[in-house]
């Protein structure tokens, strides 16, 4: 199946048994307002308002989108089109576009090997997983992995120039905390059922070294989730995205990029800080 077929067809895998909670927050406006928010109740608006105040004290620029899956409500501070380096957050998408491919058929089942790789990937964020699994599914010209990436949601991702030979490459590639969030609810309510279950209970399994960002909510609220940390040229990112709550009902994406003002401990605490305001106790 040529690239551009399979990319539609795996991008509109929405099974009418998934659980999709209604009404379905995909075509919300992003809001930058404050106070009472439309689509939240007046307890999670409060929270929005004390988590904007709060970024206005931590070091480096934070975009965030917070979804409310059962409301519809969907808030986006005023850095969240900010383009940033996406480090491992990408390795969901990744593992999304490869679930669904092998879903209808466009690359063989994935083998057990496969899927050790990508649970790895997921699980610890292994690096090395990721460049073979991206190595053996990029295609002939090596945009099958990025053509799926703007089909399920990261519309503005755009792939970075490399010093290798090598491009696109998964970890040269930016994007914005409106990307992260269209790809944590496209996860939710399109993939396959199986497929999203799988992946909804990896990144509930992630390895103590992601027990940060989203993890803020809390163990009560049950929270999965992707991570990416890294230095890049401009300084340090420290990005997470995931879900919390009954049914994953609220979605979280957050994109910290500290330049020269902090470094993965800053901006690890920045992200939890977030999620703990935002969702724990609810």
């Amino acid at each position: 199946m040529a690239a551009s077929a399979y990319v539609l067809a795996a991008a509109a895998i929405l099974i009418p048994s998934a659980p999709i909670l209604a009404p379905s927050a995909a075509a919300a406006p992003l809001a930058h307002t404050s106070g009472c928010l439309a689509g939240f109740d007046c307890d999670m608006s409060s929270r929005i308002t004390r988590v904007d105040a709060y970024l206005k004290s931590r070091p480096g620029v934070t975009g965030y989108v917070v979804r409310d899956r059962v409301s519809g409500g969907v808030y986006a501070n005023a850095n969240a089109e900010n383009a940033v380096w996406t480090a491992s957050t990408i390795k969901l998408a990744i593992a999304e576009d490869l679930l669904n491919r092998a879903r209808i058929g466009a690359i063989p089942p994935l083998s057990p090997e496969d899927r050790g790789l990508m649970e790895g990937m997921l699980a610890t964020s292994n690096d090395g997983a990721t460049n073979i699994l991206w190595t053996k599914y990029s295609g002939i010209d090596r945009m099958a992995f990025n053509n799926a990436f703007r089909a399920n949601g990261m519309t503005t991702l755009v792939p970075q120039p490399t010093t290798t030979a090598l491009f696109p490459d998964w970890s040269f590639q930016k994007c914005t905390a409106a990307d992260l969030d269209r790809l944590m609810d496209n996860v939710l309510t399109r993939m396959h059922p199986d497929d999203r279950n799988y992946l909804v209970e990896r990144m509930r399994a992630v390895d103590s070294n992601q027990h940060w960002g989203v993890w803020g909510a809390g163990p009560a609220m049950r929270p999965g989730l992707k991570n990416g940390w890294s230095a890049e040229q401009g300084g340090w990112v420290v990005n997470s995205v995931g879900f919390a709550g009954p049914g994953e009902r609220y979605t979280l994406a957050i994109t910290t990029s500290l330049g020269d003002q902090g470094g993965y401990t800053e901006g690890a605490d920045t992200d939890t800080k977030v999620a703990e305001m935002l969702f724990a106790g609810r």
